[in-house]
């Protein structure tokens, strides 16, 4: 059996330059989603609705791989992808420094074979088996980006805003606009990793001037 590899298969999407903005056409996706806001006071790590969506998204993910693997049609193994994150503010234009007023949706990328009634059926199975107050907020959506811009940072969460800024130059110095949702896209564990070292894939969604 043949093990699918959607960050392979999406190489330009998963593994863009560190040094360059680039300009990416974000095709139709699905996706396990959470929504939620951070508490008062709180920051995404301290967050206990946003570690429970984590619980949930990764509980379904590995559910429907099993179930994918498994299948006695045509079954299909591949690799669960990592969590994803868009954060925007219910009032004006996203701030990466007023982390108590962010909103967010968590999810993982769903491989396109995964239908509604696999995950329907994936989800009764896991709510039987390891019930959780974050699988009472998940939902299975197709999201489309279309055009946007990205860049690999390496480091830690709060030296974003230089990476940022080199987007946002970009942007305005090739007549682009942003629209949408911030959107952040993680690698490693930050509990376990040397925030130096981290990976984050900054995307944000552009329309031509």
């Amino acid at each position: 059996m043949d093990k699918l590899d959607l960050r392979k298969q999406y190489k330009s999407l998963y593994s863009p330059s560190a040094k360059n903005v680039a300009l990416v056409d974000v095709p139709p996706f699905k996706y396990a989603m959470v929504d939620g806001q951070i508490e008062p006071g709180a920051t995404p790590g301290t967050s206990e609705s946003f570690q429970q969506a984590f619980q949930a998204l990764y509980g379904i993910s590995y559910t429907l791989k099993f179930m994918s693997k498994l299948r006695k049609d045509d079954p299909i193994d591949y690799t669960v992808m990592g969590v994803e994150g868009l954060w925007w503010m219910d009032e004006g234009e996203f701030d990466i420094n007023q982390p108590d007023r962010w909103c967010w949706t968590a999810m993982i990328l769903q491989p396109d074979h995964i239908t509604e009634a696999m995950y329907q059926e994936g989800l009764a199975q896991l709510k039987k088996k390891k019930p959780s107050p974050g699988l009472e907020r998940l939902h299975f959506e197709t999201f489309h980006e279309g055009l946007s811009m990205q860049i690999m940072h390496i480091g830690p969460y709060s030296a974003e805003p230089t990476t940022l800024e080199k987007m946002h130059a970009f942007a305005q110095a090739n007549g682009y606009t942003r629209r949408g949702k911030h959107h952040e896209i993680y690698f490693g564990d930050p509990r376990r990793t040397d925030p130096a070292k981290l990976k984050t894939i900054l995307r944000q969604p552009v329309d031509r001037q």
